[in-house]
């Protein structure tokens, strides 16, 4: 569905579109990973990838190679990309790019403190963020006991700002409450991230509504699995689920009260465009739920790539790109481990 945006979207957004679209061929195809499945060991990952987009990021790297490395350099090319776009891009379109990283600065945030609540080095966390994730003062998260001194001291001056305000209190940081501080950061951002897009109207609002709805419907289910057996109260849950979606409001009232993985089930399959999700799992396992939701969250971000003139192809692009970084991730691991037999199990396929 198209507004007016059609006669005034390339004025500033044609070119980044172009672009997005040629990283998009870019993307690793079914037969990509077919012969990746054959590889024997890194280095045949490597010569394989040499022929890709990966091919200048990883033709320097001595043998012997680890998975880290060919990780790290698949990354590298990513954070390219988008640094690339946003440097290129102008308003709205670089607001919209900046929320994209926002997830990863949530991420590194509960990253740190949780590895300084377990005594790591903090050099070591820094290693381990995600790049799109980085700001300047997220080596001084170390020194936060409670979550006021994590505002006050740090976050205060970074976009997560307007987020922490649901999050402060003066309770220490353990592992629970770092959990129900990410999430509750989650649906601060989703709602905002939502709002944002909703503002921007046209065919930017009705692909975007779609994949963030989803998303937000994942971290419910997700919130709701990880939460049974826990301390953690119906209410408590019910605040983590962000207010819109597919499951808002109804869904989420019901998700509250369940009490394990049959339950949750009864739930989605009340709705038809999850049904086809929890029917590829048996009873009574949840194993398989994260690469059935990956492969819907593919399936969804390549039919934004069917219509022009909106910015949901870059979030599309960023996404399908991370998704490729995991299965290049797993696939190395299986290949290293000597395990190819489970190559297949979590690798989700694109094109």
């Amino acid at each position: 569905m198209y507004g007016f945006e059609a006669l005034t979207f390339n004025i500033h957004g044609g070119y980044l579109e172009a672009i997005v679209r040629g990283h998009r061929a870019g993307l690793l195809t079914t037969a990509d990973y077919n012969n990746l499945c054959q590889c024997e060991n890194l280095d045949d990952i490597k010569m394989h990838l040499s022929a890709t987009k990966y091919g200048s990021y990883l033709q320097n790297e001595p043998s012997p190679l680890h998975t880290t490395t060919i990780v790290e350099k698949c990354t590298l090319k990513l954070v390219d990309d988008y640094k690339h776009m946003l440097c290129q891009a102008t308003e709205p379109m670089s607001t919209f790019l900046e929320y994209i990283r926002y997830g990863h600065m949530i991420d590194n945030v509960v990253l740190i403190v949780t590895g300084t609540l377990h005594e790591r080095d903090v050099q070591e966390l820094i290693e381990k963020c995600h790049p799109l994730g980085m700001f300047d003062s997220i080596a001084t998260l170390a020194v936060a006991q409670n979550m006021r001194e994590l505002y006050r001291l740090v976050l205060v001056d970074t976009p997560l700002a307007p987020y922490f305000s649901e999050c402060l209190t003066s309770e220490d940081l353990d592992d629970m409450n770092i959990e129900i501080m990410r999430n509750t950061l989650y649906k601060a951002y989703l709602e905002d991230f939502y709002k944002f897009c909703q503002k921007l109207g046209g065919a930017t609002a009705e692909i975007m509504s779609d994949l963030l709805a989803f998303e937000a419907d994942r971290r419910a289910v997700n919130i709701t699995i990880n939460s049974i057996g826990t301390e953690l109260t119906r209410e408590d849950r019910k605040k983590l689920y962000s207010n819109f979606g597919l499951l808002y409001p109804y869904g989420h009232e019901e998700l509250a009260i369940c009490e394990d993985i049959d339950q949750v089930r009864g739930v989605m399959e009340k709705y038809p465009p999850y049904q086809a999700i929890f029917s590829k799992m048996s009873y009574g396992e949840s194993q398989m739920l994260d690469k059935a939701f990956y492969e819907e969250e593919v399936r969804r971000l390549c039919l934004a790539f069917e219509q022009q003139f909106h910015y949901g192809v870059f979030f599309a692009y960023m996404r399908l790109r991370e998704q490729e970084i995991r299965n290049l991730m797993w696939i190395s691991e299986c290949v290293a481990q000597n395990q190819k037999s489970r190559i297949h199990d979590s690798v989700v396929y694109m094109f």
